[in-house]
């Protein structure tokens, strides 16, 4: 399968986008819905589209912003109490509450494994009456205004297994992310940029995976794009020293007819992904400077 990472590979020899990042993870699906995909049948498609030809109903979402905080506060000192683990504190932890589960390389030289519960205080907020920590003073005044689901649970006992399975719907690695399939299902309004973008911030905490915006066995046009807060924001999207974009513009047109011809010979749909994927990094080295430059902001 052919990846966003190879994107420049002819162009450069090297991958166009990095692999590896650690630290606080932002990851966000830039400008989802084309507004020409409306139920009502209108062509003329200027975005990416998605896995229909028209979408079964008119959309009215604009974006969807993802925040993945890798190392933050538990969520048992923000907004899910538990008042039977506070009862509980250091107290053994029940042997029916972990079964014959391994336990982490953590606490595996641990003499006792001690029930530890919050220490900070809960109380009901706004007319829904959701328990929110003292920690949140802010979120409790909007608590009417936005949704808290508490009743996610998984099996995994470590975080990258966990993290795979809230970002996938399965522990085991190679599913699509959500970003992916929301780029497959809904495309983009946005001719120049991918449906979806990845952000990173921060430098420490649990090492964040490229697979952690992965297309999986979706096509590769579906796979979350990094952006970098320094240098280039995107590796390699500025063309080598001594590449003009007229020069850059031929050797693409000259790779299309080539992916052409292997496309009527193989009926592979990959290659047709790799045709717009080489495409869509020509209309970046434009699009992503101007979009990364915030200093008339």
């Amino acid at each position: 399968m052919f990846s966003m990472n190879e994107l420049n590979r002819m162009m450069t020899r090297r991958q166009f986008f990095g692999r590896s990042a650690r630290g606080l993870g932002t990851v966000a699906l830039a400008s989802l819905l084309n507004d020409k995909l409306f139920a009502d049948g209108s062509a003329g498609l200027r975005g990416t589209q998605g896995a229909l030809p028209q979408l079964h109903f008119a959309p009215k979402a604009k974006r969807v912003i993802y925040l993945f905080q890798s190392g933050a506060p538990s969520h048992l000192d923000l907004f899910d109490p538990k008042p039977s683990l506070k009862e509980m504190t250091g107290k053994e932890l029940p042997k029916t509450v972990r079964g014959d589960q391994r336990i982490t390389g953590m606490t595996s030289g641990q003499a006792q494994l001690l029930v530890v519960g919050s220490p900070f205080k809960f109380e009901a907020h706004g007319r829904c009456g959701t328990e929110i920590s003292e920690l949140l003073p802010h979120t409790a005044r909007i608590v009417d205004d936005i949704a808290l689901i508490r009743g996610m649970y998984t099996e995994p006992i470590n975080h990258d297994p966990a993290v795979t399975f809230i970002s996938t719907g399965n522990q085991q690695p190679g599913r699509p992310v959500m970003g992916a399939w929301m780029s497959y299902g809904l495309g983009s309004e946005n001719h120049d940029l991918p449906a979806f973008i990845v952000l990173l911030s921060g430098g420490g905490g649990q090492p964040l995976q490229a697979r952690y915006w992965g297309n999986g066995f979706l096509p590769s046009v579906h796979q979350g794009v990094q952006l970098r807060s320094a240098g280039d924001p995107v590796l390699y999207v500025s063309n080598p020293q001594g590449i003009s974009p007229e020069i850059r513009r031929g050797q693409l047109d000259d790779l299309k007819e080539l992916n052409k011809i292997e496309l009527e010979n193989l009926a592979d749909p990959e290659i047709s992904t790799r045709i717009e994927a080489y495409e869509m990094a020509y209309r970046m080295q434009t699009s992503v400077p101007e979009l990364m430059d915030i200093s008339k902001e």
